[in-house]
């Protein structure tokens, strides 16, 4: 398996406004939630809408960009890569948390859903 991938492309639209914050070194760092909905037909032949929820992380410049273009409903689609962290949980136990690093952004102006 010599080409391995990590890569995602997502469409879909933000849970809440981006969040910054500015961490060491003065790297800037935004969080927003994105709604991505998935709407097929179940096996008793019912039409299901299912949200999947993603967690996105926008670095340097892509933080700006995120804080003045993102707010809660904003329609926009990333690329990025996935990424997963650990810390210890208060009660001692061991958490992983699965990100995804954007690396490219397209923010669709004028569509926000309500």
């Amino acid at each position: 398996m010599e080409n391995v991938v990590n890569r995602v492309v997502l469409s879909g639209f933000a849970g809440s406004d981006a969040e910054l914050k500015a961490v060491s070194g003065n790297q800037k760092l935004a969080r927003v939630n994105m709604a991505v909905n998935e709407n097929f037909r179940n096996g008793a032949g019912e039409d299901v809408r299912k949200t999947h929820w993603f967690s996105l992380s926008f670095w340097g410049a892509k933080a700006d960009i995120a804080e003045l273009k993102i707010k809660k409903g904003t329609r926009f689609t990333i690329e990025g890569r996935l990424q997963t962290n650990n810390y210890e949980a208060k009660d001692g136990t061991k958490r992983y948390v699965t990100d995804i690093v954007v690396e490219e952004v397209e923010v669709k102006e004028l569509e926000v859903a309500n």
